[in-house]
């Protein structure tokens, strides 16, 4: 009988690869906790609607992209593809939106039918961040303090860069997307397919095609910058200030636009040129008219999402992973006979209550002492204990540091205060 495996572009995450993504998780969390921002955490499954009303249904993702299918009883669900939709849904329909101000974030696997390639896979892991009810530049520029201040904790701050851009209201980019579609229809010939294909649907997304005759086109395009509304560039103009005051180096990229249609002013992403095409990492914006746009009062929103596997991918790539993470154990307990068994079992939960931070693993299954050292130096702990007959007897374990080689002996009652000492 044939195997069966994981789907194609869902991976299994594994033991070995788990510590680096706990890593990545904890930072974050430890990150916006500083900040005071609160978890939510919304179904992996919503109905359809919500995305295509939110994400727009000329979009490649509601278009191509999208797990839908109907249940029993015959509505259209749809995985997630994306979390903010679903975090907007949630706040409106428990009422938390109203006179009210929010810091939220979320992590967990969003799914999007497209060609699996390192770095983006088919069910995809990401941590976003959502805020509402503020509509000035000011939680804009806090979003990205927070995110700096992330790459800064995990050592990869000089190695991203921020690009930042201001698609202006919703009336003004209207009156840019009228005059660029003018333009670019006079170079229809010259664009690639999927440019020509946005052209009508969605022409802003013309505006970051890799192809490099669409970009020679694009030289000569219209700015969205000659279309701003005062209130805007006013926006973006202070936002660039605080940034400025704060230290964080930018680039106006003024092509950058996102790949959803809920954007207005506030747009900007983290990029590195060490993973090749998938360089972003962290991409945002502020997304005004959502809430009003799926049922809800008008709200001001703004929030950004990274991407899990592409962050372990640059840590791991960057080699900007502590030692102290990969190394998942303290201490084995190796024991010969059954009553040395026993009292390592004994003792294995008496240090845990004594020091709760201790990793520590006890052999099971017994085997010769060899073997037991051997498991104890595969397994990657810094210490085995020893226990035979005479060390139960004397209440006194012998301890081995793994890495030196040395061996002392501890007596039971000060084992806890011996490794607390010495890791």
């Amino acid at each position: 009988m044939a195997r069966i495996k994981a789907i194609r572009g869902m991976n299994d995450i594994l033991p070995d690869q788990t510590p680096v993504w706990l890593y990545l998780e904890d930072t974050v969390k430890s990150v916006l906790n500083s900040y005071g921002y609160q978890q939510i955490r919304m179904p992996i499954v919503e109905q359809t609607d919500l995305f295509k009303r939110s994400i727009g249904e000329v979009t490649d993702i509601v278009e191509k992209e999208m797990y839908t299918f109907e249940d029993r009883n015959g509505d259209s669900l749809t995985l997630r593809p994306e979390g903010t939709a679903g975090c907007v849904r949630a706040g409106e329909e428990h009422g938390m939106f109203y006179n009210q101000t929010q810091r939220l974030w979320y992590t967990g696997p969003m799914f999007r039918y497209e060609r699996p390639q390192k770095g983006r896979y088919r069910q995809f892991h990401q941590i976003g961040v959502e805020t509402f009810g503020m509509n000035g530049p000011d939680i804009d520029a806090e979003l990205i303090l927070l995110s700096a201040r992330l790459w800064k904790q995990l050592g990869i701050l000089n190695e991203l860069e921020l690009q930042i851009n201001t698609l202006a209201s919703n009336e003004a980019r209207a009156e840019y997307k009228t005059a660029l579609v003018e333009y670019l229809k006079t170079h229809f010939d010259q664009l690639d397919e999927d440019s020509k294909r946005r052209l009508e649907s969605n022409p802003l997304r013309v505006l970051d095609s890799k192809d490099a005759g669409t970009q020679e086109v694009l030289k000569n395009a219209p700015s969205l910058m000659d279309h701003i509304d005062d209130e805007s560039k006013a926006h973006f103009d202070e936002l660039l200030a605080r940034l400025d005051k704060a230290g964080v180096k930018y680039v106006i990229n003024p092509t950058l636009v996102r790949g959803l249609d809920y954007y207005c002013k506030t747009v900007f992403e983290w990029v590195t040129t060490s993973l090749g095409a998938q360089g972003t990492v962290c991409a945002g914006g502020r997304y005004d008219g959502l809430v009003e746009q799926l049922g809800g009062r008008s709200t001001p929103a703004v929030g950004f999402a990274m991407g899990v596997e592409r962050l372990v991918l640059l840590l791991e790539t960057l080699n900007a992973i502590p030692a102290s993470v990969t190394q998942t154990l303290d201490v084995y307990i190796t024991s010969m006979g059954d009553a040395a068994a026993q009292e390592a079992m004994k003792l294995a939960e008496v240090l845990r209550d004594q020091a709760d931070a201790l990793r520590i693993q006890l052999h099971c299954g017994g085997g010769s002492f060899k073997s037991q050292m051997k498991k104890a130096g595969n397994s990657g702990a810094r210490f085995a204990i020893i226990l035979g007959d005479q060390e139960v007897e004397q209440q006194v374990a012998a301890v081995k540091d793994l890495q030196e080689g040395e061996q002392v002996s501890v007596p039971f009652a000060e084992l806890a205060q011996y490794f607390q000492n010495h890791l």
